[in-house]
């Protein structure tokens, strides 16, 4: 699948300078009650105490977060910025993409840098799927006999009401159409587990985390506000989806849309949030924080609604075009794992060596807090680049609605 439309764009000197996330939590759980405000506000935060940078030095905020999770959700952005102590003077702005909100907040801060409105841009991408609202439409003007509906967000938002398919039922499609089994689809879940396992065992996952602990977030003249973690809960350091996953277990769990996907085999239902600075060349060379990649270019494609998990596919083929590269080339690439079925059928047309796809675990095992995957990717390609010492990697993911983001990274120490 390719097209001449889509957006494409390159970048010659464009950084991303460190990167951090949030343990990512269970549905439900240690995070549930937690304001995806504050998981932001923590990461920004973290990202500033790991690169020395003050806070002082942003010139742009950019954030995504998909639900409506609290009454202040459309205020995330800013209060993100000036609880992490940006000035106050410097703009914030939220950005919307579904599942490929992370990746398009940092191609927006780039496209600033690269136009010269900033110098250094902070992104933030932040989840909390636990707060998703049981929410009414319709009843502003009052409630009439029989028709009082209040319905879940989080459930509504997997049907495309466009051609009336839910996002799993169209990895059912893909499923089909690349021949992806049941059988296919468990053994990629336990492999995802497994490689997310070792990931933590390793320390390599860890080196990406901050933990969180229950602490106030206090801004002298305003309201202080915080995380406040469940009571004999201390601390939080750890993926909790990460769990031991064979394949023999995989095997008994019931089909959630009628073909191959369960809820095994799809991606994680959690929270989280994730940081990174953009920063233009010469910021970073002013600074001594080695950098975490370079961002090489940035492409954003739409497919059709029915079948968009292939969206990977050309998004991934267009950002190629923009940095004028070979997919033999690239060393890493880490696709969102939204389902199994969508994730085959993406290395499937694509081709792609199954030892350079998504090494440490994706979402099945990880987890999807929706705003936050597409800047966790990033993260987890780059720092893997530098642990491989591979020089290119690209990160992608489908979108709902029917699209395909992709962004690609250098690891300039590989030169």
């Amino acid at each position: 699948m390719t097209s001449s439309k889509g957006l494409r764009s390159q970048y010659d000197d464009v950084w991303l300078m460190d990167g951090v996330r949030t343990p990512f939590a269970d549905y439900n759980t240690v995070l549930g009650l937690v304001s995806p405000t504050d998981l932001g506000i923590k990461v920004a935060r973290e990202v500033f105490r790991r690169t020395a940078v003050s806070p002082a030095a942003v010139d742009i905020v950019v954030a995504g977060s998909m639900a409506q999770a609290s009454f202040d959700a459309y205020l995330l952005a800013r209060h993100i910025g000036i609880y992490s102590g940006v000035p106050v003077e410097v703009p914030a702005h939220l950005v919307q993409r579904v599942c490929g909100t992370g990746m398009e907040a940092i191609l927006a801060a780039a496209d600033s840098i690269k136009l010269g409105k900033a110098a250094l841009g902070l992104v933030v991408g932040t989840e909390s799927m636990s707060r998703n609202p049981v929410a009414a439409y319709t009843h502003r003007g009052g409630f009439r006999m029989g028709q009082v509906e209040f319905k879940d967000f989080l459930w509504e938002s997997l049907l495309d009401t466009c051609p009336n398919v839910t996002m799993g039922t169209s990895s059912e499609t893909l499923a089909k159409q690349y021949k992806v089994s049941r059988e296919d689809a468990d053994h990629f879940a336990a492999q995802s587990f497994d490689r997310a396992i070792a990931a933590q065992k390793s320390c390599f996952l860890s080196g990406e985390i901050v933990p969180l602990v229950s602490e106030p977030f206090e801004l002298p003249g305003y309201h202080a506000r915080g995380i406040r973690l469940p009571k004999k809960v201390e601390s939080f350091g750890q993926d909790s989806h990460v769990r031991p996953s064979p394949i023999a277990v995989l095997a008994k769990l019931p089909p959630s849309f009628g073909g191959v996907q369960t809820a095994g085999n799809s991606s994680g239902i959690v929270d989280g949030a994730a940081a990174t600075l953009v920063a233009s060349g010469p910021f970073l060379r002013e600074h001594s924080h080695p950098p975490l990649a370079k961002v090489v270019a940035g492409a954003v494609v739409g497919v059709p609604p029915e079948i968009m998990g292939i969206g990977p596919v050309p998004a991934i083929r267009a950002v190629l075009e923009a940095g004028g590269l070979r997919l033999d080339q690239i060393d890493r690439f880490e696709i969102n794992e939204a389902f199994a079925a969508q994730t085959l059928a993406c290395q499937r047309e694509l081709q792609l060596d199954p030892s350079k796809l998504n090494v440490n675990g994706g979402a099945i095992a990880i987890g999807h807090p929706l705003a936050a995957t597409g800047v966790r990717l990033a993260i987890t390609l780059a720092r893997e680049l530098k642990r491989l010492g591979g020089r290119y990697g690209i990160s992608s993911a489908c979108i709902g609605g029917g699209q395909g983001i992709a962004l690609l990274v250098e690891n300039a120490s590989a030169q």
